[in-house]
């Protein structure tokens, strides 16, 4: 998609032209889904938090969030007695959960196992069963669309995804965001730093060389996580790039599209993720700043037919690491918006959290499976048939949990 189609397009917000086929307004009260995906794998357990359970607070003692304090700024905000919300969504999520527009489901995931972010990626956009022959040429999305009959679907990425692929006779646009992962210190500071330590007759020649080999080590480690972040996100954009462009996706679904995708990366945590502050925390205030900019955008008529899914391929390891952060895990916790939304509640099974309760002794198990929750929503929502939506979801069971 070129440039020059985007800025007509956001700023007339008159039917686009791809491929030689008109995307017109669609009409009043139809419904819209937004997938959002959170590529490499968010610390879920961080973020709706089982502050319950005293094993969280024994396996996290450095980034373990606190119990609900209304004293204490950096405490969980309190969801039920089992379960709290990161203190950086108390001003963008949290108000959607106190007017019951939020639900989240823990426990969620797929039973992909290979704790890789490229294969359970894959496994989550296709929405087929794992076992047997996959068809990598046929995402759930395109399926959906296909399924709906929708002249709106549109991904908000620098390439049509894995979930839009498909022979579906559509025309899938795509806008690419941006984003850029930065090192926490300029490059021309560090030489400034190295300059001074460099200087004068009296300066200690040990120090200076390990300065300077503390910098190249330091750059050495940053690119290394970087690319490996970066290969984890595919190309999605940052959660700040999110943050400025998640008004424009507002607009743009509010007057032409009614079933988007959007990528955020950077949630690979492995070193110094933070607890209450720090680097997830940041990350999290970002996205939920995104969203609630978002619902104000989408406006309050499109929202009350509007359904907004957050996902990521898996959780993370449930015991902090050596380095302060968490590895690749399994279960997560799902987020589902929306203003007809049944919210303000944590659905689905659950247990309680314990060492023995872990899957393999070290992660979240998957209670509830993807396909089975978005085929539920998109049953009610869209009023899809068994045969449309086995289509979509092949061999999967619709779970009914009455959000929509």
């Amino acid at each position: 998609m070129h440039r020059r189609d985007l800025l007509r397009a956001a700023a007339a917000f008159t039917p686009m032209v791809i491929a030689g086929r008109a995307f017109a307004t669609p009409a009043a009260g139809s419904g819209k889904l937004l997938l959002v995906f959170l590529r490499g794998a968010y610390d879920a357990a961080n973020i709706v938090a089982p502050i319950g359970s005293d094993f969280y607070h024994q396996a996290r003692p450095t980034i373990g969030l606190a119990k609900p304090d209304p004293a204490n700024p950096d405490a969980a905000l309190p969801l039920d007695g089992d379960w709290g919300l990161h203190p950086a969504l108390k001003d963008s999520i949290y108000p959607l959960w106190q007017t019951k527009q939020l639900a989240f489901v823990p426990f969620a995931g797929t039973d992909d196992m290979s704790r890789s972010h490229f294969e359970t990626q894959d496994t989550i956009e296709l929405g087929q069963p794992i076992v047997g022959t996959r068809d990598y040429r046929s995402g759930f999305m395109a399926r959906l669309a296909s399924a709906l009959g929708s002249d709106q679907p549109i991904a908000f990425s620098d390439r049509v995804p894995l979930c839009f692929q498909g022979d579906t006779g559509l025309a899938i646009p795509n806008i690419a965001l941006t984003g850029n992962l930065k090192p926490t210190i300029d490059p021309h500071e560090a030489k400034l730093i190295e300059a001074m330590y460099r200087a004068g007759a009296a300066t200690d020649a040990g120090l200076s060389r390990s300065v300077t080999e503390g910098f190249a080590t330091r750059e050495t480690v940053f690119r290394s996580l970087a690319d490996e972040m970066t290969q984890a996100s595919r190309g999605a954009v940052t959660p700040k790039g999110f943050e400025l462009s998640a008004r424009r996706i507002g607009r743009l679904m509010r007057d032409q599209y009614d079933l988007a995708f959007v990528d955020v990366g950077g949630w690979d945590t492995h070193v110094n993720q933070g607890a209450a502050q720090g680097y997830l925390a940041g990350r999290i205030g970002e996205l939920g700043r995104g969203l609630a900019g978002f619902v104000e955008e989408v406006g309050s008529d499109a929202w009350r037919d509007t359904t907004v899914v957050v996902v990521s391929e898996f959780g993370r390891t449930f015991r902090e690491n050596g380095d302060k952060g968490t590895d690749h895990g399994h279960g997560s916790v799902y987020w589902v918006m929306g203003g007809g939304v049944r919210g303000g509640r944590l659905v689905g099974p659950q247990v309680r959290i314990t060492a023995d309760t872990l899957n393999q002794q070290r992660d979240l198990p998957v209670l509830t499976d993807y396909r089975g929750l978005i085929g539920g929503l998109v049953q009610k929502q869209f009023a899809l048939g068994p045969n449309r939506l086995a289509a979509v979801f092949p061999g999967a069971q619709p779970i009914a949990f009455d959000l929509v």
